[in-house]
């Protein structure tokens, strides 16, 4: 079933959804190999608390979405692969309401995603081999009672998955 307010949405041009914010990763490189921080403590303008760690895999091509939480907020990265990250804010007293935004991240591109919680998220492995997305959530998933609402990945918001080329 197609939902009729579902559409192709230009992302470039979009704001950044309020409370989104982005930080560069830092990749020490050295004869061994290499170690990436993603979030420490320190980071003042993002670090609010811990609640767990934990990695998810996507296989090439496959989209993880949608669904936003009511408490938790997330910290995306993706250490292996690539993932294009997209958010769509559908909160009905935010200044970004229906803005959507697009974050190419992984090995090519370091990058920490805090996605603010109502706000809905969800990834696609671009690249050719399986990405590996760690997320450092402000909270810890609760078996019993999950904060997670979810859509359907495809029709539900206004977002096309589909490449586009040209």
């Amino acid at each position: 079933m197609t939902n009729p307010t579902a559409s192709t949405t230009t992302v470039a041009k979009q704001p950044r959804i309020q409370g989104v914010k982005t930080k560069s990763l830092r990749l020490i490189p050295d004869e061994r190999g290499w170690l990436l921080e993603i979030l420490r403590s320190d980071d003042r303008d993002l670090f609010t608390k811990f609640g767990q760690v934990y990695v998810s895999a996507t296989y090439p091509g496959v989209v993880k979405a949608w669904h936003y939480h009511q408490q938790q907020v997330d910290n995306f990265a993706c250490v292996a692969g690539m993932v294009k990250l997209v958010l769509v804010d559908t909160r009905p007293d935010s200044a970004t309401k229906g803005a959507v935004n697009e974050f190419f991240v992984g090995v090519q591109n370091p990058m920490l995603v805090q996605v603010p919680n109502l706000v809905y998220h969800g990834w696609k492995c671009i690249s050719p081999d399986t990405a590996l997305v760690v997320n450092v959530p402000n909270e810890p998933y609760r078996y019993s009672e999950p904060d997670e609402y979810r859509l359907a990945p495809h029709e539900t918001l206004p977002y096309d998955w589909t490449r586009k080329d040209g």
